[in-house]
This record gives C-alpha cells, sequence and structure tokens, in this order.
C-alpha cells in the first residue's frame, strides 16, 4: 500500500511538474505528428500500424526522461530506429513508399481531448511523413506519456499513460 502511495504521489509531482495538472499541456510537451500517404482507407490503417510500433518502441525510452529538453535528446537520437520501425512497418503491410521522420517546431491548431487543451501554437514535435504525407494525421504527446489513442473514430479516445500503467500494476 505504502508503494502504491508513492507511486501516485510521484505522478501527481510529474503532472504538476510538466503543467499536466493545469489540463493545459501546451509547454514542455513534446508532440508526435503521423500523416499519412493518403486518404484512402488503406493508406490510414497503415498510418495506425506505423502509431503503433512507434508508441511501442518510444515509451519505454522516454518513460526514463525527467525533463523536456532529455526527451528531446533522446528522440533525435532514435530518430534511425524510428525511422527503421515505421519502414519496417510500411513492408511488412506491403507498401512501398517509406517514412521521413524529423524532430522540429511546427505549428498546430487548437485541440481540445478529454478535459485536455492545447492552444493553438508552436510545439516541438516528432513529424512522421508516410509517403507523400498529405493524408489525415493522427498526433499524441511523447513527452510527458499522455497519448490520446482512438478506439474507432475521432470521437472515442481512450487515456494512455506509462504513470498510469504502473499505478494499476500495482494496485491489480
Amino acid at each position: 500500500m505504502k508503494k502504491l502511495i508513492v507511486v501516485i504521489l510521484l505522478a501527481l509531482c510529474t503532472f504538476s511538474l510538466f503543467g499536466c495538472g493545469k489540463n493545459d499541456v501546451s509547454d514542455d510537451c513534446v508532440r508526435i505528428h503521423i500523416r499519412a500517404n493518403s486518404n484512402l482507407e488503406c493508406d490510414q490503417a497503415v498510418k495506425l500500424a506505423v502509431r503503433d510500433g512507434v508508441i511501442n518502441y518510444l515509451t519505454p525510452i522516454l518513460a526514463e526522461c525527467e525533463s523536456t529538453a532529455e526527451a528531446k535528446g533522446v528522440i533525435a537520437d532514435n530518430i534511425p530506429a524510428l525511422t527503421r520501425v515505421a519502414n519496417e512497418c510500411l513492408a511488412a503491410n506491403g507498401y512501398d513508399y517509406t517514412a521521413e521522420i524529423a524532430l522540429k517546431r511546427e505549428k498546430f491548431p487548437y485541440r481540445e481531448y478529454l478535459n485536455y487543451r492545447f492552444p493553438a501554437g508552436v510545439y516541438d514535435a516528432l513529424i512522421i511523413a508516410l509517403g507523400e504525407g498529405v493524408g489525415d494525421n493522427w498526433w499524441c504527446v511523447a513527452f510527458p506519456p499522455l497519448c490520446f489513442i482512438p478506439e474507432c473514430d475521432d470521437e472515442n479516445f481512450y487515456y494512455k499513460s506509462k504513470i498510469l500503467e504502473i499505478i494499476e500494476k500495482l494496485r491489480g
């Protein structure tokens, strides 16, 4: 029980430290933005497969980061590996186009999902363009680890956080 309390307090402190307790996560965040090749159903489906591969690769290495600067460094150091993950996923699904990946600052429109506000502005982001990169996109926050992953469509999201996963493991 003491372990659970310590983890909960750590999670609350982490959320406060990164501004998440205010439900405004515009500061000190690194976003992920994946652009599909096109809006064809097959390109949108493979975008989600790439998303899963990228999130699975990044989650454990970003969970150890303690600052946005550290997270950006880890992401930058792993761009070749992330490119390999994305391209392997594309090839495994029969696509001959590849992914182009960069860490840069980019303008994003206002978004609100659940109780989290993302004001319009310029954010640090891991940009992943699949093929032509002109199709609908998917995004989440890589750091702090806060991803909104659609279950069915744009209106149904579930919250994925490494910290909450640890808390749930300790409780269960």
